[in-house]
């Protein structure tokens, strides 16, 4: 007999049918004359009751049916007299796949902490959050794909190994096949990359942006989604050395254009999330984030806020004089912390914000430059409990002007020649954004650590599983 899986059995109907589940045991509880299984398949975040008749059933014969436990039961769907289900299975024989000793088992019935799950992050994804949080990783990548997939975009493959620095930070993994323990040198006593396989300095991708916006010269409009990584030596709740991120690269669309695009994407995802997921989103408002539903309906309803960053300084410069207190200082020209960020998003607005036209020293180098010659076309999302979500822009068009910034910020010209061929060769306006996807995943779930959105977390010191 096929497999039904137990988000289907839960939903039919069909009393009396015989059918066959496969899973996991949640729990087991029962008395001397019935049993009763929590069974639960990844399907979805709810169990499956199995009920089995010791009359028919030797208890004997399901001694190794405890928490953990790989099983398939055979057994007849029938309505079920218990409270917050209406269906359960009445066993006819159940079958241990895969024992999981009681005494060893690390996910017993009860509460175990996020730092704790980390350290068992290959047994996690069986708890009920992270169970929920992964289905909402795949509805929000596939989310992802078909938004773009039916506003005409391609989806273009940007390299994971590089030569470039796209934003200049400088914190890349070097990637190299040279001996460690005997690292060739040329005469000046400097590393010989020449007998590296790629024979020069090459790194993992902190972006794929740069060799996005080659492809919407030629293709109109793409969208990347890949990993990404940062050698940065952060442990904070926001920070991963390996994460995915999502860049659009658009030929022919302005500041305004953008920011529409910005707003419509995000909250298609959130929508998304809503209409698909509303299950798991339930399970993590009750377990996680009380707020969290309410806070994904208000984003999915309103409309952005649009703030320059001029005008954002006075609101946070007026704040202040206030009484509110920042960890960090408020000046123009000053890089917006978290802080700021979410003091105009939850305090003062209460609503999502794009703020507009930073000053250029504090943004990448191929950012266009207003006429002022001092801010240029950033639009970034801020979001509630996030901060930043999206980084975007309207990118320097002009040979001249972006040579110009190159050349101002000493970015080595060899890596460069490629990039500025784009504005030698049919420049034209364009504009793109990237989001972190385990930002807008720590939005959608509510957790509070983005190591909890991402199967195999990769930070300072930590490279398991």
């Amino acid at each position: 007999m096929s497999r039904t899986k137990v988000v289907d059995a839960l939903k039919s109907s069909e009393y009396g049918k015989q059918i066959t589940v496969k899973g996991w045991v949640r729990t087991r509880r029962g008395n001397k004359n019935v049993g009763f299984i929590a069974l639960n398949d990844g399907s979805t975040i709810k169990n499956l009751q199995i009920v089995v008749d010791f009359a028919k059933i030797s208890e004997d014969n399901i001694k190794d049916v405890t928490t953990g436990a790989c099983i398939c039961a055979v057994g007849t769907l029938a309505q079920s007299q218990g409270a917050g289900q209406t269906v359960e299975l009445q066993a006819e024989s159940i079958e241990v796949y895969g024992k999981a000793d009681v005494n060893e088992y690390p996910l017993q019935k009860k509460g175990h902490t996020m730092e704790y799950l980390r350290d068992i992050a290959h047994l996690r994804p069986r708890t009920n959050t992270f169970g929920a949080v992964l289905r909402l990783r795949h509805n929000m990548a596939y989310a992802i794909h078909t938004f773009f997939h039916n506003k005409g975009y391609y989806y273009f493959h940007t390299p994971l190994i590089t030569a470039s620095d796209c934003e200049g930070a400088g914190q890349m993994f070097q990637v190299t096949t040279l001996n460690l323990d005997n690292i060739p040198k040329t005469k000046e006593g400097k590393v010989d990359y020449s007998k590296d396989f790629f024979g020069k300095p090459t790194s993992l991708t902190v972006s794929g942006q740069l060799e996005g916006e080659l492809a919407a010269t030629a293709l109109g409009a793409i969208y990347t989604f890949g990993p990404t990584f940062r050698a940065e030596n952060s442990n904070t709740p926001r920070h991963l050395a390996e994460f995915w991120m999502i860049e659009p690269e658009i030929a022919f669309m302005d500041k305004t254009e953008l920011m529409d695009l910005e707003e419509e994407f995000v909250k298609y995802c959130v929508k998304w999330a809503l209409d698909n997921c509303y299950d798991d989103l339930e399970f993590l408002n009750n377990m996680i984030d009380k707020g969290l539903i309410e806070r994904l309906k208000a984003v999915s309803n309103t409309t952005f806020k649009r703030l320059p960053y001029t005008d954002g300084i006075k609101i946070l410069e007026e704040a202040v004089k206030n009484g509110k207190k920042f960890e960090y200082p408020v000046y123009w020209g000053c890089d917006l912390a978290s802080e700021h960020e979410r003091y105009l998003v939850e305090e003062h607005f209460k609503t999502p914000v794009i703020m507009t036209d930073y000053p250029k020293e504090i943004k990448a180098f191929y950012m266009k430059q207003n006429a002022d010659g001092k801010t240029v076309q950033g639009t970034d999302v801020l979001f509630p409990q996030i901060g930043e979500i999206i980084g975007g822009s309207v990118r320097e068009e002009s040979y001249d002007k972006l040579l110009a910034r190159i050349t101002e910020l000493n970015i080595p010209m060899k890596d460069m020649t490629w990039y500025l061929d784009t504005r030698k060769y049919g420049s034209c306006p364009h504009a793109g954004f990237g989001l972190g996807f385990e930002r807008l995943m720590l939005f959608v779930t509510g957790m509070q650590n983005i190591r909890d959105v991402i199967p195999f977390p990769r930070t300072p010191n930590n490279a398991e599983f």
